[in-house]
């Protein structure tokens, strides 16, 4: 089995997370392994083809893209004072494709994501990309259920 040494984690806009994150810090540091968190910044409301009014949509996504980012700063803070070494990486364009481009820069040994748990919002921005990055990834993937399942 090969050692896993580096971990990505996937931070989205949704309720779990926390819980996401959570997992792969104690992996992390249960592993020894470095933790490297990605938020993908994805802005939809850019492209063109929008044809309806979307300034209430686009105020409610960058709330949600701030209030997201302070929960995880916060997260990382603490997991940092325990001595877990994590890289925090923000990549602006299309989920699918900076997270395989990351997985491939940094050498990463398993993904860690939250399993299809997204509010409407989000699967309205982002689709089905994870379908897509599960398919091309070079990496194993552990994929955190919601707590409510």
């Amino acid at each position: 089995m090969k050692e896993i040494k580096r971990m990505l984690l996937i931070s989205r806009m949704e309720r779990d997370s926390p819980k996401v994150f959570h997992y792969g810090a104690s992996l992390a540091r249960k592993l020894g392994a470095d933790l490297y968190v990605m938020h993908a910044v994805h802005n939809p409301f850019g492209l063109e083809g929008w044809n309806v009014p979307v300034p209430n949509l686009a105020e409610e996504y960058k709330k949600l893209l701030e209030d997201t980012h302070r929960q995880l700063v916060s997260m990382i803070a603490g997991e940092k004072q325990q001595g877990i070494k994590i890289t925090e990486i923000v990549a602006t364009g299309e989920p699918a494709r900076e997270i395989l481009k990351a997985v491939k820069e940094h050498q990463i040994d398993v993904l860690i994501m939250a399993a299809h748990s997204e509010g409407k919002l989000e699967h309205m921005l982002f689709g089905r990309n994870q379908d897509e990055i599960i398919r091309k990834l070079p990496c194993s993937v552990l994929l955190v259920k919601s707590g409510t399942e």
